[in-house]
């Protein structure tokens, strides 16, 4: 071998022997190659057969099989599986927390007794009775249960009430399918009482579901106060609200427009109301209709002026994008100030269908600049035709029935279907000639979220809530603080809503849910009892109660009652959740004293459907506000940031995000869907692409923190499951930390307080005072300048000892009053360490009797004194996270102390203590460790309940007095963890970039962990190199290096210089460890692929229309990967620098 000079250079040992083996592997494969020349000469034999690779199967996950009654606490006495499953800890921990009661507020204290600490009080957003959880229901449990806990180990009285919606219009249609489907039976078939009954049947078979979901979850209620809003209790309450409310004349009856799904043959609320919007003509699939109808169209066709002439003058054009409401015109409107039809002012048009002579009106909410500037008036079938029919007193004329079916005098179109009369129509004004041509429209549809249905604006006589007074006493609350909306931007749409609100249509023509308490009175006749022309009404807790009302007012009792068949719309009894959960509206102790709530924590996009409804019957049933902040967090939508959505295929269960799925398996939940099947492709196609693989089981706990982790107040959160799969990942590494950990405690290990080995944490920053002893010693011993601890340090920098170059009994004594000295002073340690080996060899004595080997024993390392720092700061974090809700904060705390702080570097620091011989060390890291996993573990345990209680159970040192599950363990305060030492951060901070620089030089070397190196630290400053010099053995530790060097000059050449800083540089050792030439043809090969990368890149990113075309989400991959691309470019020149030197 010769080396670039020509020289002939000796191989070592290991390379001969290397060799050597080579040597023998080409003999072997030559043997091989001469038998098979052999073979072929010879006669075919029989093949033998061939034994199949047996491929390693998967490690399963592990499974928690120890026989546990449910109910009974979890056995951890068995030794931790090999690595985090999350079916083994998520397993029997929930039926234990139930059984003993953690999650109840009569836990631990009398309920008679006031709490010092106060009370926490929250609903559930009561989920719909119809189905399984979604997405949203889960972020809203991850959030809320991480309050919940937080608070209750915060020691307040908690409860987090648990409930379900009966969901009026979604259940119906559930149980409506599922009668036609099994029986080809309606409910009109059945009856009313029958078909209710049906429903409840239905209920209780499957009404359950969602809360054994939520239970997956981890969410910690208290289940024996769960409601149903269809409860006995919860129906009285609805009641109740009813009859008070309109005895008071906050709620009355009226015929006014509201939303009408012909295909429910029912009103519905806003929210229940999609809008479509739509480019242009759009053909729709309708349920009940074989052809898709067009949409996005405006048709224009003439009216013919009476008198007019046959002319352009005789006729005034009109556009509209549902032609077939033109059987119900009562007028056309013109601005007033339109110069084109002033001289129609006043004029009639005849309609061309029937015998109804049309007025022209002037109104200024014409816009004069859309279409021909003419408008056709509905009154009975738009919302602004309705308000300019009041205006004009125009006729109200309906012409759909509740199915949308034509009623009315129109000759061949009477009977037909809405959609179908449109075609109908079209045709006939191409006939009669007033056709005048159709364009495209951009427009919004509103459709039936429930049966995909577009919704027809119908007057009906409906039930109202004056809404006015309460909107502006709900203003005002929010103005003068009394209510508390976060993230505050959701106030301008509070503003918005209560400044611009109409009444609130209460009716829904449905047979389930809370029947209206309202009664029509008859006379004996069979007639409508009125008064002043108004059908009277009475309501009534009960039908006597409605009888005497009625009585009384008629004056006397030759009267019928008939109840009104509709129900009340689901908002009605989900407004009162807040108090009639509580036992409203008796007098019980739960609304005593959990009344008002403390928060209500659910979705923006209900702010006003239920928030605001809580607020007004709140104030107005009880004079209370129902709660005192309201928290709104961000809608979920996919990767992509598309809406959740059936068709899409992107809709996920939380059960499958935690179990996991295959690709197949999710196909099939499409199948058992109502989606008709071009949507299932469409959907299959989606899931597809979002997951090739299927869903991977990621648990409850990742799933949980990895919402939270999303939850950026103001914004929505576009969920990528392979981020949720990241955070099941560092449960796994926090599995392994823990398993570690523990492994190092003895069975019969007693921690030890902290603050036992501490004494004074916070250190002195640089300057604190000494103790007055210390200080009146030091003048004693001619030292009285000396005021703080980094003079004292700068002291012993240049003296040994206090009387010169030997220890004396001075010595002794100020060791004694410096039972407090910090750490982070280099000089003055060196010298409390050679005082206190004095000590231990008998030589000298505190002269209080304290003995000094006690006070060694219970000092801390650099590193254990930064370990309690970092936990220190994120116990301040979290607290403040919580408090501000604020949980990307807490979270990201979290975070970073399990995995940046703990495991990548306190754990790795404690591997040579561990491995050593000072058992003093190893008492102090132990406690230190000990601290910090009991910490880090409640800190964590709002978001992760079932890893944390796993890990909590397992800790050594655990006894009676412990509290027996981490759910009601003490929340880490920071006045108790007071131990936070930011000089010591800072110097470790330093010393993490020396770690991080030496770390990325061995990588672009290429140099494995088993590969040992020598690294020569130069400091240009003597207090840095004073402050990084005690991590020696850390930066030994973590960057695989045989000799940390401070003193030493590095070696003249072979090195590759790093530089920290202006006042820092590394030299690190690679001469006789690399081949220099290998390497930069490895460099060589690298730059080449890496500037591919980036011309390929670049270029992309030069076209033109780049910024328009391409995805953001591509675009910020390739802005990473073209950063990426060039800082490993730059790296590698310096290390190609940096051989060529060699």
């Amino acid at each position: 071998m010769a080396d670039a000079e020509g020289e002939t250079v000796a191989k070592t040992p290991k390379q001969l022997e290397k060799e050597a083996k080579k040597l023998a592997k080409l003999e072997k494969f030559k043997e091989k190659q001469d038998k098979k020349k052999s073979d072929t000469s010879q006669p075919a034999k029989e093949k033998a057969v061939k034994k199949e690779k047996v491929k390693k199967a998967p490690m399963e996950a592990a499974m928690y099989d120890v026989p546990t009654a449910e109910g009974d606490k979890k056995d951890t006495s068995n030794a931790m599986p090999s690595a985090y499953s999350p079916q083994y800890v998520e397993a029997a921990w929930y039926p234990w927390w139930e059984k003993q009661g953690f999650f109840k507020p009569e836990y631990g204290r009398d309920l008679n007794v006031a709490n010092p600490k106060g009370n926490f009080v929250m609903v559930i957003p009561p989920p719909n009775v119809t189905g399984s959880l979604h997405l949203g229901h889960a972020l809203t449990n991850a959030v809320e249960d991480a309050i919940t806990r937080w608070n209750r180990m915060n020691g307040k009285t908690t409860l987090w009430v648990p409930g379900c919606d009966h969901a009026g219009i979604a259940t119906q249609v559930v149980v409506e399918k599922k009668l036609w489907r099994e029986s080809k039976t309606t409910r009109y078939d059945l009856g009313r009482e029958k078909f209710v009954s049906k429903i409840w049947e239905w209920k209780n078979e499957k009404g359950d579901r969602i809360y054994h979901q939520l239970k997956k979850l981890g969410s910690s209620y208290d289940w024996s106060r769960a409601r149903f809003t269809m409860d006995p209790d919860l129906c009285k309450a609805v009641t109740e609200a009813f009859v008070r409310l309109h005895e008071e004349g906050d709620i009355y009856r009226s015929s006014r427009l509201v939303n009408w799904s012909c295909t429910l043959k029912s009103a519905i609320s806003d929210i229940e109301v999609d809008k479509v919007e739509l480019p242009g003509r759009t053909l729709l699939s309708i349920p009940g209709y074989d052809e898709k109808v067009e949409f996005g169209v405006l048709v224009n066709f003439a009216y013919k002026i009476i008198g007019g002439g046959d002319g352009p003058d005789g006729e005034v054009v009109v556009a509209t994008t549902r032609v077939e409401t033109m059987l119900g015109d009562t007028a056309v409107a013109v601005h007033p100030e339109d110069p084109r039809y002033k001289h129609l002012h006043g004029k009639f048009i005849q309609h061309p269908f029937c015998n109804r002579k049309i007025p022209i009106v002037c109104d200024e909410f014409v816009d004069r600049e859309f279409g021909s500037g003419a408008v056709k008036i509905t009154p009975a079938h738009d919302p602004n035709d309705y308000e300019v029919g009041k205006r004009h007193n125009l006729p109200f004329i309906t012409i759909f029935s509740d199915e949308g079916i034509i009623i009315g005098d129109y000759g061949e179109f009477t009977g037909m279907k809405r959609f179908n009369c449109r075609r109908a129509i079209l045709k006939r004004l191409e006939e009669n000639g007033v056709y005048r041509g159709t364009q495209d429209n951009p427009m919004v549809v509103p459709m039936c979220s429930r049966s995909k249905d577009v919704v027809e604006p119908l007057i009906k006589p409906q039930w109202y809530v004056k809404c006015s007074t309460m909107a502006q006493k709900a203003i005002e609350v929010v103005k003068n603080g009394d209510l508390k909306i976060i993230p505050e931007n959701h106030t301008k749409t509070w503003f918005h809503w209560m400044e611009n609100i109409r009444d609130w249509c209460i009716s829904r023509q449905l047979w389930w849910g809370h029947r209206i308490p309202a009664y029509q009175v008859f006379l004996s006749d069979g007639s409508k009892a009125t008064e002043d022309g108004i059908e009277i009404w009475v309501s009534g807790r009960t039908q006597e109660e409605a009888f005497a009302k009625a009585s009384a007012k008629l004056g006397h009792k030759n009267i019928k009652l008939e109840q009104d068949p509709d129900v009340l719309d689901t908002w009605f009894s989900s407004g009162l959740f807040p108090f009639s959960v509580m036992g409203w509206p008796e007098k019980t102790q739960d609304l005593e004293l959990f009344y008002p709530n403390s928060l209500l924590e659910t979705g923006h996009d209900i702010i006003f459907f239920w928030v605001a409804r809580m607020v007004f019957f709140g104030q107005r049933l009880l004079g209370k506000l129902p709660f005192k902040e309201v928290f709104l967090h961000s809608m979920v939508r996919d990767a992509h940031g598309r809406k959740m959505s059936k068709s899409l295929g992107n809709v996920i269960d939380p059960m499958d995000v935690i179990t996991g799925i295959s690709l197949e398996d999710l196909h099939k939940t499409l199948e058992g869907s109502n989606l008709d099947p071009k949507e299932i492709d469409k959907a299959k196609a989606g899931q597809k692409q979002d997951y090739p693989n299927g869903i991977p089981e990621c648990g409850a706990d990742a799933m949980r923190f990895a919402l939270c982790a999303y939850l950026g107040q103001g914004r929505d959160i576009n969920l990528d499951i392979l981020r949720v799969q990241g955070y099941r990942f560092f449960c796994n590494k926090l599995w392994n930390a823990a398993k570690f950990s523990l492994s190092h405690f003895s069975s019969d290990f007693k921690p030890v307080a902290v603050s036992a080995f501490t004494n004074s944490m916070a250190g002195d920053g640089g300057g604190s005072n000494l103790s007055t002893q210390t200080l009146s010693l030091l003048k004693q011993f001619g030292q009285q300048k000396i005021k703080n601890f980094a003079q004292l340090d700068e002291f012993f920098a240049d003296h040994s000892y206090i009387k010169g170059f030997s220890h004396s009994k001075c010595d002794e004594q100020l060791l004694n009053s410096l039972s407090n000295a910090p750490s982070n002073y280099l000089h003055l340690s060196r010298w409390i360490q050679h005082a206190q080996s004095f000590a231990e060899a008998g030589m000298a004595k505190s002269s209080t009797g304290c003995d000094l080997k006690e006070i060694k024993s219970l000092s801390l390392s650099s590193i254990d004194r930064w370990m309690l720092s970092r936990v220190a700061y994120a116990v301040e974090t979290c607290q403040k996270g919580f408090e501000s809700y604020d949980f990307p904060a807490a979270t990201t705390a979290c975070y970073n102390l399990w995995l940046y702080d703990l495991c990548d570097v306190y754990l790795e620091c404690l591997k040579p203590v561990f491995g050593s011989g000072d058992a003093s060390a190893k008492t102090a890291a132990l406690n230190v460790l000990h601290t910090t996993l009991d910490v880090s573990l409640r800190l964590l345990s709002p978001f992760m309940p079932f890893l944390t209680e796993e890990l909590y159970q397992r800790l050594p040192g655990r006894d009676k007095s412990s509290p027996e599950s981490i759910c009601v363990a003490p929340y880490p305060e920071v006045e108790k963890c007071n131990w936070r030492d930011e000089s010591i951060e800072t110097d470790v901070e330093f010393t993490q970039k020396i770690v991080k620089e030496i770390r990325s030089a061995r990588s672009n070397y290429n140099l494995l962990n088993n590969v040992k190196t020598e690294v020569f630290i130069k400091c240009s400053d003597a207090k840095l190199k004073s402050q990084i010099e005690k991590f020696a053995l850390a930066i030994g530790t973590l960057c695989y290096c045989s000799k940390v060097e401070f003193e030493q000059a590095p070696p003249a050449s072979g090195c590759a210089i790093l530089t920290v800083s202006d006042k820092c540089e590394v030299h690190l050792v690679l001469q006789g460890i690399i081949d220099p030439a290998k390497e930069l043809v490895k460099i060589s090969k690298r730059r080449e692929q890496l500037q591919s990368t980036v011309s390929k890149i670049q270029k992309d990113m030069d076209k033109a229309d780049y910024q328009t075309k391409v995805p953001e989400d591509v675009q910020l991959s390739n802005k990473e990967k073209l950063e990426a691309a060039i800082g490993e470019l730059e790296k590698l020149s310096l290390a190609e620098t940096t051989l060529q030197a060699f």
